[in-house]
């Protein structure tokens, strides 16, 4: 099976507690990657990774510090996969949730040979669009969202496709996990589990949630926060538009 990286900020021991205890019990080794914390970079540091100009352009919203370590972080675990000895690995935020068949599922995953790059273990949307599906052992199938799920939390990833996300990761100006539902920048195709083996666990953490710091950082001025809307509104135009224009080119 393929190794599966844990991002946990050192601060946030019980979080670690949680996931050790469920990788124990599912008997699934391990490894921690000491994830990044954004509040505590230096501005220059933030700079050399950051396009706040291309985030004025494209994005919704500015990055907060939290969302630029989390990238980081997954930028990490990462070179993990692409550096390592294996065919892929498997990332897992701190705060997910296993169900008892989590390692059949990444046992499967290992040994599927074809049809997918990135493969998302849970999905905010509990009925997506779906493209096209095929079995994945007796009780799950691998199928392809008409829309990347946004969520992070979980997920699989071969080896080529770690390098190609650290070829173009950087600088970014989204979120981490909103640039994956821009598959056509990377060119990977990101398959989804189904039913998801994981959900959302335990959000409590001593250094505070991304959002948290979002909401303390949302505009309270009227005009901030229609030039704020605008911009939401635009992000949502351009990838809409552009999510169909791509979908219509790769399945006509």
């Amino acid at each position: 099976m393929w190794p599966a990286y844990l991002l946990n900020l050192a601060a946030n021991t019980e979080r670690l507690r949680n996931s050790k205890a469920q990788f124990i019990g599912l008997s699934i080794p391990f490894e921690r990657i000491n994830a990044i914390n954004g509040k505590m970079l230096s501005e220059k540091e933030i700079e050399n990774v950051y396009d706040a100009k291309a985030n004025r352009h494209h994005a919704r919203s500015s990055l907060v510090a939290s969302e630029i370590g989390c990238y980081l972080s997954h930028v990490e675990a990462w070179k993990k996969i692409a550096q390592g000895e294996f065919k892929g690995g498997f990332i897992f935020e701190d705060d997910f949730r296993a169900s008892d068949n989590l390692g059949i599922v990444m046992e499967l995953l290992s040994e599927d040979l074809s049809g997918w790059d990135m493969v998302k273990l849970f999905s905010l949307n509990a009925n997506p669009k779906i493209i096209t599906r095929r079995p994945l052992g007796a009780n799950h199938v691998i199928a392809m969202p008409y829309r990347v799920p946004t969520c992070l939390i979980g997920y699989g990833l071969r080896k080529s496709a770690a390098q190609r996300l650290l070829d173009c990761s950087i600088p970014f100006f989204r979120p981490v996990d909103e640039d994956q539902k821009f598959f056509w920048e990377t060119g990977l195709r990101v398959a989804l589990v189904l039913p998801p083996p994981i959900t959302i666990g335990n959000q409590q953490t001593v250094t505070g949630t991304i959002g948290e710091e979002r909401r303390a950082a949302k505009p309270t001025q009227l005009t901030e926060r229609m030039i704020r809307g605008i911009r939401n509104l635009l992000y949502q135009i351009r990838y809409t538009t552009l999510l169909h224009w791509h979908r219509a080119i790769r399945w006509r």
